[in-house]
């Protein structure tokens, strides 16, 4: 009997120590989406009231726990019935990852005078209508679907070699820490110039608690803006990594350049064929709907 019980808790030790290691692997995949994600949330999270600052990033981070409840068991069970789905999801994914990375490359060469010419009313009515703080936090869940789809593929992506069991609790243990994770970060975030006002005020604006404050405060927008680059240049790795890992004939492309020299010029290069073809297709589909109108 004590023998049996001590072979039950050495398994489960060596489950948990799989586990760790899957998951650890899983992170570090999923790392370029989960810097996008936190950028993105970041910036959703600001532009109200300092006091529905957190209740609206509560309210995201239920939607987000929502979202990994319904993504998790369709991607175990399309695995488990339809493993090749996988695949192509995740060409997919990387393609859509490759589009927003290469999107906010061109916003920023090409558009940035034309909005920072423009006056934010949507920060002011966020502050002060209702319809539009459940009209932003409804485009945050959504945002957050859309890349938990593709934390949840790429980490079941990560242990596709193993068992079912060792699926199934990284999986979920990625997940949940990318929810945690994220919006706990988030929320730091959103709250520090806060907490620099109240050093500040605290220490009568004198002294080194007010100087901290001061750059808690400072240090905000510049924060937001450095996530939003790493974002950026993480989500055209992955993606490149993706169509590496994923479509052989770039897999065996390029031999003699570095992983990620490959990686980038692929998730670039998929970036780029994403944008011209979404270009071509609202030009297309506009001129649709202007001739039906007509």
């Amino acid at each position: 009997m004590a023998s049996g019980i001590f072979a039950i808790l050495d398994d489960i030790a060596a489950l948990m120590d799989d586990v760790a290691v899957a998951s650890k692997i899983a992170t570090k995949k999923t790392a370029g989406i989960l810097g996008d994600d936190l950028a993105v949330n970041a910036e959703k999270a600001t532009g109200f009231l300092a006091s529905r600052e957190l209740p609206v990033l509560w309210a995201i981070t239920k939607g987000s726990l929502i979202n990994k409840l319904i993504i998790v068991p369709i991607a175990l069970l399309l695995n488990v019935f339809f493993p090749i789905a996988i695949k192509y999801i995740l060409i997919l994914g990387g393609f859509y990852l490759a589009f927003e990375g290469v999107e906010k490359i061109i916003e920023y060469l090409f558009h940035r005078k034309h909005h920072e010419g423009e006056t934010n009313t949507e920060e002011v009515i966020a502050e002060n209508d209702m319809e539009a703080e459940k009209s932003k936090i409804k485009a945050a869940i959504t945002t957050d679907f859309i890349l938990s789809v593709e934390i949840v593929i790429i980490a079941l992506g990560t242990v596709l070699d193993k068992g079912l069991t060792l699926q199934i609790i990284t999986v979920c243990v990625v997940a949940l820490l990318a929810t945690v994770g994220v919006y706990g970060i988030v929320a730091l975030i959103v709250r520090m110039d806060d907490a620099g006002y109240k050093l500040i005020k605290s220490a009568n604006e004198k002294g080194p608690l007010a100087s901290l404050g001061k750059l808690l405060v400072l240090a905000l927008p510049f924060i937001i803006k450095l996530l939003a680059v790493v974002g950026t240049i993480a989500l055209i790795l992955v993606s490149g990594g993706i169509f590496t890992h994923y479509i052989d004939f770039l897999h065996h492309a390029l031999p003699d350049f570095p992983g990620i020299v490959k990686e980038l010029l692929f998730g670039l290069g998929g970036g780029i064929i994403a944008v011209l073809l979404f270009t071509i297709g609202k030009k297309i589909f506009g001129k649709k709907k202007i001739a039906s109108a007509t």
